[in-house]
């Protein structure tokens, strides 16, 4: 793992694991968000109840905990737990960097998913997963039966958020779409349209919820509009075409056809 710095950039710092990437952060400024999908999950996360009022955040895959830096900056007070699985890592950025501490901003060592089949039910407000292997997501994070322990965890109301990254012809970001659909009374999908044009490899923002209103609202999708890079709100029935009819994943593989 590096830390890369820019000459022309002298408060941000990139951490890169194995040559990849994985969080942006500015030293002096955590509300700003450099990569894409973590300013789509911010614009969520903005109008999940009352703007200012703390949350109860869980992080599956922290890396330099930018995200948990942005909400306790936009949500002071909020209560945040962070998995990561590299405990290296998880030293080095409490070294590295100023985070709030504990019981603020607890860092657990462990597998995501192992680590919350343990939480209590109705715990938290948001879960952001954002846990690769290189430049893949596990399977053992995607499917149906842990995304039912994630909407097990998330209190009535609370919100989803995936970081999916696929590649043409997004056919693992379409099952798992269908997998949130399977679960959640909510779904939306958020990214470039190039991406979802299958383009290019590329992040998408999948969120699910157990109440309608927050992800299908015109305020949320004109916070989209506006982010600095073009951006798309799938929703509804823009969604289920996109989907298709691709199917939830899950742990026991398919029978033979």
């Amino acid at each position: 793992m590096e830390l890369h710095r820019n000459r022309d950039d002298p408060t941000g710092v990139t951490v890169v694991l194995n040559g990849v990437p994985s969080s942006h952060l500015d030293l002096a400024d955590p509300t700003r968000l450099d990569f894409e999908y973590m300013q789509q999950m911010a614009a969520v996360i903005d109008r999940h109840g009352t703007p200012g009022e703390p949350l109860r955040v869980v992080h599956l895959g922290a890396a330099g905990c930018t995200m948990a830096r942005y909400v306790q900056a936009a949500r002071p007070g909020s209560h945040q737990l962070a998995i990561e699985l590299d405990a290296a890592l998880v030293e080095l950025v409490r070294t590295w960097f100023d985070l709030p501490r504990a019981p603020l901003l607890k860092l657990r060592t462990g597998d995501a998913r192992a680590e919350l089949a343990g939480l209590p039910s109705s715990s938290a407000d948001v879960i952001i997963r954002d846990v690769f292997a290189g430049s893949a997501t596990p399977d053992h994070v995607t499917t149906l039966e842990f995304t039912q322990d994630v909407a097990r965890v998330l209190r009535p109301g609370g919100i989803y958020l995936a970081n999916c990254a696929d590649r043409p012809p997004l056919d693992g970001a379409r099952a798992e779409i269908a997998t949130l659909r399977a679960t959640f009374t909510d779904v939306a999908a958020i990214a470039e349209p190039g991406q979802l044009k299958g383009r290019r490899y590329g992040n998408l923002v999948l969120a699910g919820c157990d109440r309608t209103g927050l992800l299908g609202s015109a305020d949320l999708a004109r916070a989209v509009r506006s982010l600095p890079a073009p951006t798309r709100l799938l929703y509804g029935k823009e969604l289920a075409t996109f989907v298709g009819h691709a199917v939830p994943r899950s742990d026991a593989p398919a029978p033979p056809t």
